[in-house]
C-alpha cells in the first residue's frame, strides 16, 4: 500500500506505518493480550483473544478472550463481576500481541484465585541442580523495579 501526504511523494506504507489495525494472529487463530491496570500500571493478567473475542472486546468495551483449556469465548469477569472495563488498547509494532489497560470492576481483583493480579508469585533463582521455588510476593512498585 502507498499513502502520500500534502507536499510529499508517496511513501509504501509498511504494517509498523500503517494506520489500519490488521491484527496478525497466529497459526492457531490466537492473539496474545496483556492486560494492565490502568491507573498503577501492574501487569493484571495474560491471554489469548481470537477474531471473535477481540471483536466483542472492541465493540463492548469489556474484556473477552478465547479460554484454550474450555475452548470457548470468555467474558472475563462474567461469573465473578469482576470485569475489565477498557480503557485502552494498543497493538504492536508487528500487530501480532495486544495490550488492554482496563479498569477492573467488582471486587478489583484479576485473578480467578482471588489475587489482584494472576502474577502473585515470582521465581526464586534455584540452587545447583533445583528447578527453583515459587516465593508469593505482591507486585513491586514502578520504583522498586527501575534500578
Amino acid at each position: 500500500m502507498t499513502r502520500t501526504t500534502e507536499g510529499s511523494s508517496a511513501v509504501a506504507e509498511t504494517v509498523e506505518t500503517t494506520h489500519s489495525f490488521e491484527p496478525k494472529f497466529s497459526a492457531d487463530g490466537l492473539l496474545p493480550a496483556i492486560v494492565t491496570d490502568a491507573q498503577t500500571g501492574d501487569v493484571l493478567m495474560f491471554a489469548h483473544m481470537n477474531k471473535q473475542a477481540l471483536d466483542e472486546t472492541i465493540a463492548s468495551g469489556i474484556a473477552h478472550f478465547w479460554s484454550r483449556s474450555r475452548g470457548k469465548l470468555w467474558k472475563k469477569g462474567e461469573e465473578s463481576g469482576n470485569l475489565l472495563k477498557v480503557i485502552e488498547m494498543r497493538t504492536d509494532c508487528d500487530q501480532d500481541v495486544v495490550w488492554v489497560s482496563a479498569e477492573v470492576l467488582g471486587d478489583g481483583v484479576a485473578c480467578h484465585t482471588g489475587a489482584r493480579s494472576c502474577f502473585y508469585r515470582r521465581i526464586v533463582r534455584p540452587a545447583p541442580q533445583s528447578g527453583g521455588t515459587l516465593d508469593f510476593a505482591d507486585l513491586p512498585s514502578p520504583k522498586d523495579t527501575v534500578r
